[in-house]
C-alpha cells in the first residue's frame, strides 16, 4: 500500500483526494490546503467523502514531508505561481518523496522543457533519489496519447491536428482559466496573461517539439497564433458575467511548422456559451466538450473523446479524467529510477493497475 499526500484539493484536486481515499492501495496520510478556510477540516468534506478519514488538512508542508509519504499528488495551481510552485516542488523531491501532478504543465513533455524549470526539478530528483511526473488531459492526454493511437493508424502522415474544444460556461474556475484566457477582457484592454508573446508556445511547445521528434522529422520553427471572440450580448454563466463587447470565445494554437505549413497543430477552441463564435469548431453530436485529434494521410483518422459522469457536469467530469492521468501513474512512478518521467516511459498497462475498485 502507498503511503499518499494529496497537495491541494481545488477543482482536480478534490476528484484526486476523493479517488486516494476510496482505492483500497492506497493510504491517505496528509492533506495541503492553502485556504484558511479549509485548514483543520477532515479530507472528507473537502471531497465529498461520506465518512471522515481522520486527515486534516494543513499548510504546513514541512509537518507534510514529515510523515515520509511514498508520493505527494501535486495539483495546486501552479500557472500563476510558477517560482512558488517549483520551489514547493523540488523541496518535496529533494526530500526524497516522489511526485505526480497535474499542474505545472510546462513539465508534461520534460523532455523539451525549458531549462529554468526543467534543472531545478532534475536536480531535486537527483538529490532526493525521486521521481516526477507531471500529466493531464491536455497538455497530456490528447497530445500524447491519444494522438499516438490515431497516428498509429495511418501509413502515411500529412499533418495531425489536437484540439480541445469546450464550452467552459459551467466550469468554475474563473481565478485561472477565465482570467488567463482573457474571458470579460475588452478588444481594447490589457492583453489576457494567454495572448502575451512566447505563452502559448511555452505551454504547448514541448507536446509539439516531442511529437516532431516520434515522427521523425525536423520543425523549421514552432510558433504560436491566438485569436478572441467578443460577444453582442450580456452572457451570464457559471464561469462569470460577459457584457456587451467582452471577451466570451478564444482559440489559440502552437503548430509546428515545415516549409511554412504547420505540419503539427496543438489548438483550444473554447467559448462561454454555444452562440459565441458561430464560425469555429463545435464539438460532434451537441456534446459540451470533445479532445479531438485529426490525422490527415492514408487513410485520414478522426478520434473524439467524450468524457461523462452521472452526477457531475462534463467539465468536472474532465477534471476527473486529468487526476486520473497523474494518479494512475502512481504505483508505476514510485518504483521508477529518480528523475523526470515522460508519458512514453511509463508502460501503458501500468497505468490501469488498481482501477477496478469499489464494486458491489
Amino acid at each position: 500500500m502507498r503511503r499518499v499526500v494529496q497537495f491541494s484539493t481545488g477543482n482536480v484536486g478534490r476528484h484526486s483526494l476523493r479517488a486516494i481515499i476510496g482505492r483500497p492501495d492506497l493510504e491517505l496520510v496528509g492533506v495541503h490546503a492553502a485556504s484558511p478556510a479549509k485548514i483543520g477540516r477532515d479530507a472528507a468534506e473537502l471531497c465529498d467523502w461520506p465518512e471522515p478519514t481522520g486527515v486534516l488538512a494543513t499548510d504546513d508542508v514541512d509537518a507534510l514531508l514529515a510523515l515520509r509519504p511514498d508520493c505527494v499528488v501535486y495539483t495546486a495551481l501552479a500557472e500563476t505561481r510558477p517560482v512558488e510552485a517549483l520551489e514547493e516542488l523540488t523541496k518535496i523531491l529533494a526530500a526524497g518523496i516522489d511526485v505526480v501532478g497535474t499542474s505545472f504543465v510546462w513539465m508534461a513533455a520534460p523532455r523539451h522543457a525549458q531549462e529554468w524549470i526543467r534543472e531545478p526539478l532534475e536536480q531535486a530528483c537527483a538529490a532526493g533519489g525521486s521521481s516526477l511526473y507531471i500529466n493531464g488531459i491536455d497538455p497530456g492526454y490528447s497530445g500524447d496519447t491519444l494522438v499516438h493511437t490515431a497516428l498509429s493508424l495511418a501509413t502515411r502522415v500529412s499533418s495531425v491536428t489536437v484540439q480541445e474544444i469546450f464550452d467552459y460556461a459551467n466550469y468554475d474556475d474563473y481565478e485561472y482559466t477565465g482570467a488567463s484566457m482573457g474571458f470579460g477582457s475588452t478588444e481594447d484592454g490589457e492583453l489576457p496573461p494567454l495572448f502575451l508573446p512566447g505563452v502559448v508556445e511555452s505551454m504547448w511547445g514541448g507536446p509539439v517539439r516531442s511529437l516532431a521528434d516520434g515522427l521523425g522529422i525536423t520543425l523549421d520553427e514552432v510558433r504560436q497564433r491566438t485569436e478572441r471572440w467578443y460577444t453582442p450580448e450580456r452572457i451570464e454563466c457559471t464561469m462569470m458575467t460577459v457584457e456587451p463587447g467582452q471577451m466570451a470565445a478564444v482559440r489559440f494554437a502552437t503548430e509546428g511548422v515545415v516549409d511554412g505549413e504547420p505540419v503539427i497543430t496543438l489548438e483550444h477552441v473554447n467559448r462561454l456559451t454555444p452562440a459565441a463564435a458561430p464560425d469555429w469548431d463545435f464539438p460532434p453530436e451537441n456534446h459540451i466538450g470533445v479532445h479531438r485529434v485529426v490525422v490527415d494521410g492514408d487513410p485520414r483518422v478522426e478520434i473524439n473523446t467524450h468524457v461523462s459522469h452521472p452526477l457531475f457536469d462534463p467539465t468536472d467530469a474532465g477534471c476527473i479524467s486529468t487526476a486520473a492521468r497523474a494518479l494512475n501513474a502512481l504505483d508505476w512512478v514510485c518504483d521508477a529510477p529518480a528523475g523526470l518521467i515522460a508519458v512514453e516511459d511509463v508502460p501503458q498497462p501500468a497505468i490501469i493497475k488498481g482501477l477496478m475498485w469499489g464494486r458491489k
